[in-house]
């Protein structure tokens, strides 16, 4: 048994334990002493925990196009905005109010840059 049985399986150990099911499956008069170690019940357990890492890995993928999307919409969202901006600036000037409402800082408001002398 695993140290934690909340971390994944080596998937070489499960490919292991998937040949050993094969191998189960040729035996001849297989009657474990501990029903719960029935062939039925040992298979049941192979198709359960394969199907649910097939429904893991399309919710991965499910996950990822989402996120994807999300990126994009982010992306077009902030393009428009940039428009938006550049529009107002160009209506309105940049040293006006509806500039400076978007978050911008005026042009006015800006320091004059000045040179600094060489160090002697």
């Amino acid at each position: 048994m695993a140290s934690s049985e909340t971390k994944r399986i080596n998937p070489d150990v499960l490919d292991q334990d998937r040949k050993s099911l094969d191998a189960l499956k040729v035996i001849a008069g297989y009657k474990p002493a501990n029903e719960d170690y029935t062939l039925a019940l040992v298979k049941a357990g192979y198709d359960s925990q394969d199907s649910l890492k097939t429904l893991e890995t399309q919710a991965e993928q499910a996950y990822k196009t989402a996120r994807d999307n999300a990126v994009a919409a982010e992306w077009a969202f902030h393009q428009l905005v940039l428009g938006a901006k550049d529009q107002v600036s160009a209506q309105f000037g940049r040293d006006s109010n509806e500039f400076q409402s978007l978050g911008m800082k005026k042009k006015s408001e800006r320091k004059t840059p000045v040179r600094k002398g060489k160090a002697g």
